[in-house]
Protein backbone atom coordinates (compact mmCIF):
# COMPACT_ATOMS: atom_id res chain seq x y z
CA UNK A 1 0.00 0.00 0.00
CA UNK A 2 1.35 3.46 -1.18
CA UNK A 3 2.20 5.25 1.95
CA UNK A 4 -0.23 8.82 2.47
CA UNK A 5 1.78 11.81 1.29
CA UNK A 6 1.04 15.13 3.96
CA UNK A 7 -0.29 18.30 2.53
CA UNK A 8 -0.54 21.43 4.09
CA UNK A 9 -4.58 20.96 4.29
CA UNK A 10 -4.67 21.42 7.83
CA UNK A 11 -2.02 24.33 7.86
CA UNK A 12 -4.37 25.91 5.81
CA UNK A 13 -7.38 25.59 7.97
CA UNK A 14 -5.51 27.15 10.71
CA UNK A 15 -4.29 30.07 8.19
CA UNK A 16 -8.44 30.09 7.46
CA UNK A 17 -9.04 30.82 11.27
CA UNK A 18 -6.37 33.86 11.49
CA UNK A 19 -3.51 31.97 12.56
CA UNK A 20 -0.44 33.80 11.26
CA UNK A 21 2.21 31.09 12.29
CA UNK A 22 2.34 27.62 12.68
CA UNK A 23 5.04 25.63 15.20
CA UNK A 24 4.78 21.32 14.48
CA UNK A 25 5.85 19.48 16.93
CA UNK A 26 6.91 15.42 16.38
CA UNK A 27 8.89 13.78 19.36
CA UNK A 28 11.36 10.77 18.53
CA UNK A 29 12.62 7.92 21.05
CA UNK A 30 9.51 7.79 23.05
CA UNK A 31 9.38 4.24 23.27
CA UNK A 32 13.55 3.51 23.55
CA UNK A 33 14.91 1.80 25.61
CA UNK A 34 18.08 3.85 25.37
CA UNK A 35 18.70 7.42 24.52
CA UNK A 36 17.03 10.89 25.15
CA UNK A 37 13.58 11.30 24.05
CA UNK A 38 14.00 14.33 20.78
CA UNK A 39 10.76 16.67 20.30
CA UNK A 40 11.41 18.16 17.28
CA UNK A 41 10.08 21.65 16.46
CA UNK A 42 9.70 23.48 12.98
CA UNK A 43 8.23 26.89 12.39
CA UNK A 44 6.32 27.99 8.72
CA UNK A 45 3.87 30.29 7.87
CA UNK A 46 1.74 31.07 4.87
CA UNK A 47 4.94 31.96 2.85
CA UNK A 48 5.81 28.16 3.24
CA UNK A 49 4.43 26.07 0.39
CA UNK A 50 5.99 23.72 -1.72
CA UNK A 51 6.38 20.93 0.22
CA UNK A 52 9.62 18.87 -0.39
CA UNK A 53 9.19 15.50 -2.90
CA UNK A 54 9.00 12.08 -1.16
CA UNK A 55 8.23 14.30 2.80
CA UNK A 56 6.76 11.45 4.68
CA UNK A 57 6.38 10.75 8.35
CA UNK A 58 9.77 9.85 9.24
CA UNK A 59 8.35 5.96 10.66
CA UNK A 60 7.31 5.64 6.81
CA UNK A 61 11.18 6.19 5.47
CA UNK A 62 14.08 4.13 5.12
CA UNK A 63 17.01 5.83 6.87
CA UNK A 64 18.98 6.91 3.67
CA UNK A 65 15.76 8.52 2.74
CA UNK A 66 15.28 10.40 6.06
CA UNK A 67 19.16 11.57 5.73
CA UNK A 68 18.46 12.93 2.65
CA UNK A 69 14.80 14.70 3.56
CA UNK A 70 16.46 16.01 6.60
CA UNK A 71 18.11 18.75 5.14
CA UNK A 72 15.56 19.55 2.59
CA UNK A 73 12.97 19.89 5.36
CA UNK A 74 15.54 22.39 7.10
CA UNK A 75 15.92 24.13 4.04
CA UNK A 76 11.44 24.72 3.25
CA UNK A 77 10.82 25.53 6.72
CA UNK A 78 11.42 28.96 8.46
CA UNK A 79 13.16 28.00 11.99
CA UNK A 80 13.73 24.31 13.34
CA UNK A 81 15.14 22.87 16.34
CA UNK A 82 15.03 19.44 18.32
CA UNK A 83 15.01 19.67 22.37
CA UNK A 84 16.05 16.92 24.07
CA UNK A 85 15.44 15.33 27.81
CA UNK A 86 18.38 12.59 28.79
CA UNK A 87 17.81 9.02 29.65
CA UNK A 88 18.30 10.04 33.55
CA UNK A 89 15.40 12.44 33.06
CA UNK A 90 13.42 9.54 31.69
CA UNK A 91 13.90 7.63 35.01
CA UNK A 92 13.79 10.35 37.35
CA UNK A 93 10.47 12.31 35.76
CA UNK A 94 8.96 9.55 34.11
CA UNK A 95 8.42 9.78 30.06
CA UNK A 96 5.01 12.56 29.76
CA UNK A 97 7.46 14.73 31.77
CA UNK A 98 9.99 14.61 29.92
CA UNK A 99 8.04 15.03 26.57
CA UNK A 100 7.43 18.52 27.70
CA UNK A 101 10.46 18.82 28.81
CA UNK A 102 12.41 18.48 25.79
CA UNK A 103 9.33 20.23 23.65
CA UNK A 104 10.36 23.35 26.33
CA UNK A 105 13.62 23.15 25.24
CA UNK A 106 13.11 23.25 21.78
CA UNK A 107 10.82 25.94 22.12
CA UNK A 108 13.54 27.83 23.60
CA UNK A 109 16.58 26.98 20.84
CA UNK A 110 13.88 28.61 18.52
CA UNK A 111 13.34 31.74 20.33
CA UNK A 112 17.03 31.78 20.60
CA UNK A 113 17.34 31.44 17.10
CA UNK A 114 15.33 34.56 16.42
CA UNK A 115 12.00 32.52 15.58
CA UNK A 116 9.10 35.40 16.65
CA UNK A 117 6.41 32.08 17.75
CA UNK A 118 5.06 34.16 20.90
CA UNK A 119 1.66 34.55 18.57
CA UNK A 120 2.14 31.30 17.38
CA UNK A 121 -0.28 28.19 16.84
CA UNK A 122 1.14 24.67 17.92
CA UNK A 123 0.64 21.34 16.23
CA UNK A 124 1.35 18.37 18.72
CA UNK A 125 0.90 14.92 17.30
CA UNK A 126 -1.08 12.79 19.37
CA UNK A 127 -4.38 13.76 21.32
CA UNK A 128 -2.77 14.78 24.66
CA UNK A 129 -1.02 18.08 25.31
CA UNK A 130 1.95 17.20 27.19
CA UNK A 131 3.80 20.81 26.22
CA UNK A 132 1.70 23.28 28.45
CA UNK A 133 2.39 21.81 31.54
CA UNK A 134 6.24 22.14 30.75
CA UNK A 135 6.03 26.11 29.98
CA UNK A 136 6.12 29.04 32.42
CA UNK A 137 3.75 30.71 29.77
CA UNK A 138 0.94 28.74 27.94
CA UNK A 139 0.76 28.28 24.34
CA UNK A 140 -1.93 27.80 22.08
CA UNK A 141 -1.68 23.91 21.26
CA UNK A 142 -3.88 22.09 18.84
CA UNK A 143 -3.39 18.26 19.27
CA UNK A 144 -4.02 16.12 16.17
CA UNK A 145 -4.22 12.14 15.40
CA UNK A 146 -1.39 11.42 13.28
CA UNK A 147 -0.86 14.80 12.46
CA UNK A 148 3.01 13.14 11.73
CA UNK A 149 1.62 11.26 8.58
CA UNK A 150 -1.17 14.14 7.47
CA UNK A 151 0.47 17.38 7.86
CA UNK A 152 3.52 18.26 6.28
CA UNK A 153 4.97 20.45 9.27
CA UNK A 154 4.85 17.76 11.16
CA UNK A 155 5.89 15.35 9.20
CA UNK A 156 8.89 18.13 8.49
CA UNK A 157 9.72 17.99 12.46
CA UNK A 158 9.56 14.28 12.78
CA UNK A 159 12.21 13.90 10.37
CA UNK A 160 14.39 16.43 11.58
CA UNK A 161 13.88 15.08 15.26
CA UNK A 162 14.64 11.15 13.98
CA UNK A 163 17.73 11.60 11.96
CA UNK A 164 19.08 13.83 15.34
CA UNK A 165 18.59 11.55 17.54
CA UNK A 166 19.80 8.94 15.32
CA UNK A 167 23.18 10.67 14.49
CA UNK A 168 23.18 10.81 18.10
CA UNK A 169 22.98 7.51 19.12
CA UNK A 170 25.52 6.22 16.06
CA UNK A 171 28.29 8.75 17.54
CA UNK A 172 27.78 7.06 21.05
CA UNK A 173 29.07 3.46 19.55
CA UNK A 174 32.54 5.05 20.48
CA UNK A 175 31.81 5.84 24.57
CA UNK A 176 29.53 2.82 24.65
CA UNK A 177 30.71 0.06 22.17
CA UNK A 178 28.73 -3.12 22.04
CA UNK A 179 25.30 -2.21 22.21
CA UNK A 180 24.34 -2.30 18.21
CA UNK A 181 23.61 1.85 19.07
CA UNK A 182 24.18 2.18 14.73
CA UNK A 183 21.57 -0.31 13.57
CA UNK A 184 19.07 -0.52 17.00
CA UNK A 185 19.28 3.29 18.13
CA UNK A 186 18.35 2.30 21.56
CA UNK A 187 15.37 0.66 20.61
CA UNK A 188 14.38 -2.97 21.57
CA UNK A 189 15.79 -5.87 19.91
CA UNK A 190 17.26 -9.44 20.74
CA UNK A 191 20.50 -8.32 19.78
CA UNK A 192 20.44 -5.39 22.49
CA UNK A 193 18.82 -7.01 25.10
CA UNK A 194 22.12 -9.72 24.91
CA UNK A 195 24.32 -7.19 24.63
CA UNK A 196 22.48 -6.05 27.71
CA UNK A 197 23.01 -9.02 29.56
CA UNK A 198 26.58 -9.34 28.55
CA UNK A 199 28.19 -5.95 29.33
CA UNK A 200 25.12 -4.59 31.53
CA UNK A 201 23.58 -1.63 31.50
CA UNK A 202 25.01 1.63 29.82
CA UNK A 203 24.81 4.75 31.10
CA UNK A 204 22.77 5.60 28.52
CA UNK A 205 20.27 2.99 29.35
CA UNK A 206 16.32 3.88 30.80
CA UNK A 207 17.09 1.35 33.83
CA UNK A 208 13.36 1.88 34.78
CA UNK A 209 12.48 0.96 31.72
CA UNK A 210 15.31 -2.23 31.74
CA UNK A 211 13.46 -3.15 34.58
CA UNK A 212 9.56 -2.86 32.96
CA UNK A 213 11.14 -5.30 30.28
CA UNK A 214 13.00 -7.65 32.17
CA UNK A 215 9.48 -8.01 34.19
CA UNK A 216 7.49 -8.37 31.19
CA UNK A 217 9.82 -11.23 29.88
CA UNK A 218 10.20 -13.03 32.68
CA UNK A 219 7.71 -16.56 33.04
CA UNK A 220 4.40 -16.47 34.83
Amino acid sequence: MTPISPTLRFEKSLYREGVTSIVACDEVGRGALAGPVAVGMVVIDTSVKRIPVGLRDSKLLLEPAREALEPLCRKWVLHSAVGLASAAEVDSLGIMRCLGLAGARALAQLEQGGAEISQSTLILDGNYDYLNPALDRPARVVTKIKADRDCASVSAASVIAKVHRDRMMIAHDVDYPGYGWASNKGYSSRAHFDAIAELGPSALHRLTWLKEASMLAMPT
